[in-house]
């Protein structure tokens, strides 16, 4: 019996939190569309830094795979949850290409090569800066989905829970630099 009378008192206030989750919601679809826009500016990046680096590098040809693996998976992605696994490994083999940019100390010299790379840190930062901005509108929306009586709304209404976009593992050690081999 007490537990109808708190759902019969809860029901007034789903119309709130029903609404709050909409606006949530479209404030975490938009944040994501910002941070695939920064995605495919790297995307479209990477072939011409790839083609500058070949140059100076042809032999490197398992990074080049991987980074054109990452690529094509990132732009296949159809999910938030594929596109941050795509996005983390892209993120990766980047950071082995980089290692191998240390041993070629002409192709950092190189003018194109370094409009390049500078290009590709502005886009690095603002992925940041949009993950960031995506991971505070995943954190408000997953705490009012949590908290009661919206946990009840949530619940009824099938809101589910999103995922943070969290740095790959690999992110958490440096590329091995080695100057052994041309």
């Amino acid at each position: 019996m007490q537990i109808v009378v708190l759902a019969l008192a809860a029901v007034p206030l789903t119309g709130c939190s029903y609404n709050t989750f909409v606006s949530q919601e479209q404030a975490i679809k938009t944040q994501w569309a910002q941070v695939e826009n920064q995605l495919q500016r790297r995307n479209d990046l990477i072939p011409n830094l790839v083609e500058t680096t070949k140059g100076f590098a042809n032999h490197e040809e398992a990074v080049y795979k991987d980074i054109a693996d990452a690529r094509s998976r990132l732009l296949a992605a159809k999910s938030p949850e594929e596109t941050i696994a795509a996005a983390n490994q892209q993120t990766s083999a980047l950071g082995r290409l980089l290692a191998v940019v240390e041993n070629y100390p002409q192709l950092k010299s190189n003018e194109q090569f370094n409009r390049l790379m500078d290009e590709l840190a502005g886009t690095e930062n603002r992925i940041a800066v949009e993950r960031m901005r995506y991971n505070e509108a995943i954190q408000a929306y997953n705490t009012s989905r949590g908290q009661f009586p919206s946990n009840m709304t949530a619940k009824m209404f099938g809101f589910k829970e999103y995922p943070y976009f969290q740095a790959p593992a690999e992110a958490k050690t440096a590329p091995k630099v080695s100057f052994g081999k041309p």
